[in-house]
């Protein structure tokens, strides 16, 4: 996030708000054209074309930008799609995987990355988007694969004793329809939220202290700004870690709509 957009002004340090992560650039309300907007759809230029670039004299023997991006390749589909969803199904859904850990880690790379300096997924209505495609990508291929009555029906464990049943599967329907969406799309939110507004907290202290302060805040910016950079490398990881950990829990939910028991 541009410093310049956050500065403090005058003589008076203001702290980063919720509201900082709005910035509307083409109109107002709700059908304003917002920064995380552009962002976003630089990201799937951005994906595009590095893929195209990589991929445009594909080799037995790979370079370094095609290596790269099998690098990346394998990970979502030996790392994730095979071992999670299993060999008998996972190629169908390495596309959908590849493609949500790709755009996930760039716009959360977004974050740090001079001068764009926005995670995207900091605004709930992106992570909401993905979130709702991977709901309704697990419910279809459950219901696809054991109809309706039997999709249902998998969500109970055998064997149960017949008091019980109709309270697991109120528990598993509140599970498969509510909790799983909401946390998948929360704790990426969350995690890119809370992260960069920590960041940005840190490096708009040490500059207030640097500019405005006496000798005494002077000499603490030093350490507040080393603390941003040490935030700023703990924060590439968890940028990483939120990309992968989303498109895991795709995977898992996509095989366990698959699987033939509960």
């Amino acid at each position: 996030m541009s410093l310049r957009v956050l500065a403090a002004a005058g003589e008076t340090f203001e702290a980063p708000s919720a509201e900082t992560f709005w910035q509307p650039l083409i109109g107002s309300g709700a059908f304003a054209i917002t920064r995380p907007a552009i962002v976003y759809a630089l990201s799937v230029v951005l994906i595009a074309a590095v893929l195209l670039w990589a991929t445009k004299r594909l080799a037995v023997v790979p370079g370094k930008r095609q290596m790269t991006v099998e690098a990346v390749y394998g990970l979502v589909r030996n790392g994730l799609a095979r071992d999670i969803i299993g060999s008998h199904d996972f190629l169908k859904f390495v596309p959908l995987l590849f493609s949500l850990f790709t755009l996930i880690l760039v716009n959360n790379l977004f974050g740090i990355i001079p001068p764009i300096q926005y995670p995207t997924m900091s605004r709930i209505a992106f992570p909401l988007a993905l979130t709702l495609f991977v709901f309704v990508v697990y419910h279809f291929v459950g219901i696809k694969r054991k109809g309706l009555g039997g999709y249902f029906k998998s969500m109970v464990p055998a064997g149960l004793p017949t008091w019980i049943v109709p309270l697991v599967f109120l528990l598993e329907l509140l599970t498969f329809f509510v909790t799983r969406p909401v946390t998948l799309a929360l704790r990426l939110f969350g995690n890119m939220f809370a992260g960069h507004i920590i960041l940005v907290l840190f490096i708009l202290g040490a500059e207030y202290m640097l500019l405005h302060g006496g000798i005494a805040l002077k000499l603490v910016s030093i350490p507040t700004f080393l603390m941003a950079f040490v935030l700023t490398v703990f924060e590439l990881l968890v940028e990483f870690l939120q990309a992968y950990v989303f498109t895991m829990l795709a995977a898992t939910y996509i095989a366990g709509s698959l699987a033939d028991e509960h």
